[in-house]
């Protein structure tokens, strides 16, 4: 059990823990071979592989949880199948079954369910699906074999403060990605792109960078790695764009906006519309919601106060009791997200 580790799984930290197996699947010769099971930690791969040279690369993240009635359950593993196999199509990678996908993030969790944290302790099993291409290649062309892997590793929050306001400062000087680019696959190079800006903004002090569109400098994009939304007149608003990652968490809490009886819109949203928000966060499978305090724009000597008193939205608060409350098992699971484990 997860306390035979003597782990402290109040403090644990957002990071890679070792675990006891990981579960890997190869394609080659035009098909899917047989699930193994591996307690390597390691890979040998080819020098000449894509995915080293052309970014031949996707992978995707979700959250087991332990709950109060004894059992494990996973969120939404289908949507994020259905994203990776979007994202294959982008980068021409061979799309994996979801069924084998599904099958094979449980067998993931169950073979290290030890290391699923406890019910309450603040803690998840985080579960990283990666797919890349190891075959040689000189010349930019897809591979003809690829290495599907999942791991897990039990993690502590991703931001220190939990489910606290942070701070975030507009990065002009940077783009994630563009607007007909990879922007809206989940693949290594969009994060790449990302890694100087947030160490900018960490520097400044603020919890993550903020992205404006590539194209025109004018509209919100993305919080950092996160999908942004805004509450106001009773409404769940979150930007319509070609370069942003749709978030399997955001689509959640779309739906559950619409659930309570907010309107919900998507759309481009204009910088200068950040004054008019009565709350603001940033959603994702790390953090599920960080709400937002304040937005800075430095290069125009501009701060948007969200939070006034620098506390959570009640409607941001509810979203995130609600979606946390349904991944553990303690509120109907109606739109039917959870698959239990055990």
């Amino acid at each position: 059990m997860a306390e035979d580790l003597n782990l402290d799984w109040a403090n644990l930290s957002f990071g890679y823990r070792p675990t006891d197996y990981n579960v890997r699947c190869t394609y080659k010769n035009g098909k899917w071979g047989e699930i193994e099971i591996s307690s390597e930690e390691t890979i040998t791969l080819h020098i000449a592989a894509t995915a080293l040279h052309y970014g031949q690369e996707a992978f995707e993240g979700l959250k087991a949880y332990r709950c109060k009635d004894g059992h494990i359950r996973i969120f939404r593993p289908e949507e994020n199948a259905a994203r990776l196999q979007s994202t294959c199509r982008g980068i021409l990678m061979p799309e994996l079954p979801t069924e084998k996908f599904v099958e094979m993030v449980k067998k993931a969790v169950l073979l290290n369910e030890r290391f699923v944290p406890p019910y309450e302790s603040g803690a998840t099993l985080y579960v990283r699906p990666v797919l890349f291409g190891t075959s040689a290649q000189v010349g930019v062309h897809p591979a003809s074999e690829y290495l599907f892997i999942i791991f897990v590793t039990p993690v502590g929050p991703y931001f220190k403060g939990g489910f606290a306001t942070n701070k975030y400062v507009i990065a002009r000087d940077h783009d994630r990605s563009a607007p007909l680019g990879t922007g809206i696959y989940k693949v290594g190079g969009n994060y790449a792109a990302s890694l100087a800006a947030n160490k900018w903004a960490h520097d400044l002090g603020y919890a993550c960078e903020f992205y404006l569109d590539a194209k025109e400098k004018k509209y919100i994009d993305e919080c950092g790695a996160a999908n942004f939304f805004g509450i106001k007149n009773n409404t769940y608003v979150t930007p319509l764009s070609t370069s942003i990652l749709p978030s399997i968490t955001n689509k959640s809490l779309m739906q559950l906006a619409e659930d309570l009886g907010l309107k919900v819109e998507r759309r481009p949203i204009p910088e200068e519309e950040l004054e008019t928000f009565e709350e603001a966060g940033a959603c994702g499978t790390a953090a599920v919601i960080s709400p937002i305090a304040e937005i800075d724009d430095p290069e125009i000597g501009k701060k948007y106060v969200i939070s006034k008193d620098g506390k959570p939205g009640p409607v941001s608060e509810k979203l995130y009791k609600k979606l946390i409350a349904i991944q553990y098992g303690e509120e109907a699971d109606i739109h039917n997200w959870v698959t239990i484990v055990k």
